[in-house]
């Protein structure tokens, strides 16, 4: 008779919660959902449309779909994948431009190497087969630099700038990284609280 008692119960508790997680589900939606919005959002609509467990005991738990902390992951790894993504494009678009500036400095020591040579010159000279003074080539040689000087402080600002989007997209990736590691263990923790409390009520209606 005690023994029947006892599954009755557990009967009863297990139906209990199974009615409540589906309750749960039925109710109307708030601004929070699983299926859209930032991580943040969608650990918190976990976190507030999970349901609580109560044993004998008087000791609460909650319990959590399996099927949200999937879907969770899923998108916990999506947008992994995407900040690598953008991090991968960043680091070679700084590339490029790092190449582009080491170009342009190897090309205004190059002009400024011509000039020099040029100012050893006689005033009159000849360039590409036109003849001008050394001071009209002085101009020319010296609008070229003023050129090349303007790119290269154009792409030396490019090149920080992605700099800084590479350290934010890094910043970015260990702060969803750690988020999800954080959740994933606490969701591992709810999980096994709650698997080791029916094992033990299970325990105790064997020995019973």
């Amino acid at each position: 008779m005690f023994k029947y008692k006892n599954l009755t119960s557990a009967l009863f508790l297990f139906f209990t919660v199974s009615i409540s997680v589906i309750a749960q589900d039925t109710t109307e939606e708030d601004n929070l959902s699983l299926d859209s919005g930032t991580l943040d959002n969608q650990f918190e609509y976990v976190i507030q449309k999970s349901s609580n467990w109560r044993d004998d005991r008087g000791n609460t738990y909650e319990v959590i779909k399996r099927d949200w902390l999937n879907k969770l992951k899923s998108h916990t790894l999506d947008s992994l994948k995407a900040v690598k993504s953008e991090l991968l494009n960043t680091q070679k678009t700084v590339t490029t431009q790092k190449e582009e500036i080491d170009q342009l400095k190897t090309n205004l020591s190059t002009t400024k190497t011509n000039l020099e040579a040029t100012n050893e010159e006689k005033d009159s000279m000849s360039l590409f087969g036109i003849a001008m003074s050394k001071s009209g080539y002085n101009v020319l040689m010296w609008s070229i630099i003023a050129g090349l000087l303007a790119f290269l402080l154009f792409f030396i600002f490019r090149f920080k700038n992605s700099n800084a989007i590479t350290k934010e997209a890094k910043q970015k990736l260990t702060e969803v990284e750690e988020e999800f590691e954080e959740h994933r263990r606490n969701a591992l923790e709810r999980e096994q609280k709650v698997r080791r409390q029916l094992q033990d009520e299970l325990n105790k209606n064997r020995n019973s």
